[in-house]
């Protein structure tokens, strides 16, 4: 494998972009890139799978299990083997020697050689994604395919520059005067933890799963892909061409090897106790990121939970446009993104405007409306909104229109190729940031399609309530409208002593809940919603240690 011709150009590359935080992708967002039959080529490979057993030839399989269905529908019928644990991680350690040795660029450009081959197969990777998550195909093409890769890749790229910081080896010598000088030659090692236990998620397979993956395989650790069981595909897909590209660079495929779990049977737990394995990655709720930090305390625990997203709404002098970016942010992927807003904070007198004055109702009416504009159409409307993941997010939309004025009913959206999809619109509720019980409602996370348009007494208050949010249940994002500097420095530093990633004034075609991989931080690793971020040096660097060999000289 030509791996250093091939590939050292993009590493190098990716190394430039996330020190220049620069725009830069080496993998192609538009369909077509990928060749005139990539569509059907990859719609193909995918039906293929579909109804068959996912052979991986790896140590330990005890049976075959897998139950996806659709959330447009159709079940999947793939099988996948059942590890045997005992036989399986002792089979992951046995190639970790050859791994580490063989350094922090090989170990770099074999990942890159992984990294291609994925997106070679975006198309086919786009149905399967579409298919386990319910996101719409281009989203799936695009945040399944070219993003998520390319957030794989800066995780390689941050995993070579923390190990490269120190040199491999040194000559070093102490002057001693008239005697003769003190000389030692030191070698330095990366040396990996263990094996990683990455924990997918439901909703985005990929995108949440390849900076973990990467960020591990890359610092010499084995990685054991344990799927969401409703999502499993993506990611055996994934484990099986990296298996692929390390037997043919002449390392042991079970560096990477894949957990399928049967149905209820919470092998997560179980694996996250187990002493071979010393890091964990793991996106989803709160509840189980907690139980991880707290009792897997052999292991290096990445998390990403819930947050209770905000945006403060102050003032604007483009009430359209800010109307239009807020529309597009709750509707995508029926917010069920870690990243979408929920909490939209509004002073109850109103707020100033390019158009003029607009009161509080005013701006949640018209906010109802542009959402309602957005999604009249259902072919648009099925573009955009995909459908439910699961019937969890089903049940909390219809609670949700229970809580208090319903601004904006959702409704159901038909999809004529898929019948079975449940597609709904984002409902919108008002409440009021002065009472209890609303404040209960609004102060927790209610993921989906659901959004709440919270009065209060003025943007000082917004402010206050803001920080205590982001303090006590986390956000992944904060986003604020205002066309006043002081009350925008006011916003910026509750971000910044809270450590939330604020969006200021969006207006165009970048959104509050979308991140570029190379120069956005997701999450920050500083409140409650995740302890790292995705991705800078601290979530790579723990992931291996720097180990020291002294000699005489």
């Amino acid at each position: 494998m030509q791996l250093t011709e091939t590939h050292r150009p993009t590493l190098d590359r990716a190394l430039e972009a996330i020190r220049s935080r620069a725009y830069w992708s080496p993998h192609p967002e538009h369909p077509k890139a990928y060749g005139e039959t990539g569509a059907a080529d990859g719609l193909a490979a995918y039906q293929a799978l579909l109804g068959s057993r996912f052979e991986l030839d790896q140590p330990g399989t005890d049976g075959w299990t897998g139950a996806e269905v659709s959330p447009y529908g159709p079940e999947l019928g793939v099988e996948y083997p059942h590890p045997d644990l005992d036989v399986l991680l002792p089979a992951m350690r046995a190639g970790m020697a050859a791994w580490r040795d063989a350094g922090p660029e090989t170990r770099a450009l074999v990942c890159l050689e992984i990294l291609s081959r994925i997106s070679a197969r975006t198309h086919e990777f786009a149905h399967a994604v579409m298919h386990t998550s319910g996101q719409a195909f281009m989203m799936a093409l695009q945040a399944g395919g070219p993003h998520a890769q390319d957030r794989g890749l800066e995780a390689v790229a941050y995993a070579y520059e923390e190990q490269t910081r120190t040199p491999q080896g040194v000559d070093w010598s102490k002057p001693q005067g008239k005697r003769d000088p003190l000389e030692l030659r030191k070698v330095f090692t990366a040396a990996p933890r263990g094996i990683a236990l990455l924990i997918g998620c439901n909703t985005f397979p990929t995108w949440n799963g390849y900076p973990g993956l990467f960020a591990s395989l890359a610092t010499g650790n084995p990685v054991l892909v344990k799927p969401h069981p409703r999502a499993i595909l993506p990611l055996a897909m994934t484990v099986r061409i990296a298996r692929e590209v390390l037997g043919e660079a002449g390392f042991d495929p079970n560096l990477v090897a894949l957990a399928a779990e049967r149905p209820g049977e919470g092998i997560a737990k179980t694996l996250a106790l187990r002493p071979e394995i010393k890091i964990i990655d793991y996106t989803g709720s709160t509840e189980f990121g907690d139980w991880l930090e707290e009792h897997a305390r052999q292991a290096q625990v990445y998390t990403e939970k819930a947050g209770v997203n905000t945006v403060v709404i102050d003032s604007t002098d483009d009430y359209k446009g800010m109307l239009s970016n807020l529309a597009f942010s709750l509707s995508l992927y029926s917010g069920q993104m870690c990243t979408t807003p929920q909490n939209l904070l509004i002073p109850r007198d109103g707020i100033t405007t390019d158009a003029g004055p607009k009161s509080y109702d005013e701006v949640v009416a018209d906010l109802a409306a542009s959402v309602s504009g957005l999604l009249g159409d259902d072919g648009r409307a099925n573009a955009l909104l995909g459908a439910l993941v699961n019937p969890d997010v089903k049940s909390r939309l219809e609670a949700a229109a229970g809580l208090g004025e319903v601004a904006l009913p959702s409704r159901e959206v038909a999809n004529p190729e898929f019948p079975d999809a449940v597609v709904r619109t984002p409902v919108i509720v008002k409440l009021d940031g002065a009472k209890p019980d609303d404040e209960a409602a609004f102060m927790s996370e209610c993921f989906g399609p659901v959004s709440f348009a919270v009065a209060v007494d003025s943007t000082s208050d917004a402010l206050d309530l803001l920080r205590r949010t982001v303090r006590d249940q986390g956000a992944m994002t904060v986003g604020a409208y205002t066309t006043s500097a002081d009350t925008e420095r006011a916003i910026e530093e509750v971000c910044l002593e809270e450590s939330a990633q604020l969006s200021l004034n969006l207006t165009g075609g970048v959104y509050v809940n979308q991140t570029a991989a190379f120069s956005d931080f997701h999450g920050s690793g500083g409140n409650p919603a995740a302890n790292a971020a995705l991705c800078d040096g601290a979530f790579v660097s723990n992931r291996f240690r720097m180990v020291e060999i002294r000699r005489q000289a």
